[in-house]
């Protein structure tokens, strides 16, 4: 019966503490939200991982190869997400980092189209370079 006492005060301790939080929360002294949010996992499993488009080559409506996705970056405002494209040069030779909006991009095979673009139109934009 002592047994089946304690087994009932610990099942007792355990609820207490897994009771959702709702309001306020402190952390390191300073009073925080939590704000629950509604993903769909099934959609988003079938997304595009940023692992998986960084090195990807952009092609035009040909399908031709006008660059290379180098990096993503976010805004640390508006949280907007940008890609950093290399264009032109030859391994790695002359090659030039531009910036286009990551919206514009469109999933295309294993690539990713940016229609209307040609590497001449890629390589008159101006250079992106990284704060360092």
């Amino acid at each position: 019966m002592r047994g089946l006492t304690i087994l009932t005060g610990a099942a007792l301790v355990a609820a207490a503490l897994t009771v959702p939080i709702t309001g306020p929360v402190l952390a390191q002294g300073k009073p925080q939200t939590i704000a629950e949010v509604n993903v769909d996992v099934h959609s988003l499993a079938s997304g595009y991982r940023v692992s998986k488009i960084i090195g990807s080559s952009v092609v035009d409506d040909q399908n031709t190869t006008i660059g290379t996705i180098n990096d993503l970056i976010i805004t640390p405002n508006d949280r907007v997400p940008y890609a950093i494209l290399s264009v032109g040069g030859f391994l790695g030779m002359g090659t030039k980092y531009v910036v286009v909006p990551y919206s514009v991009l469109q999933p295309h095979d294993k690539t990713m189209m940016l229609p209307g673009a040609t590497r001449e139109s890629l390589k008159a934009l101006p250079e992106f370079k990284y704060n360092t």
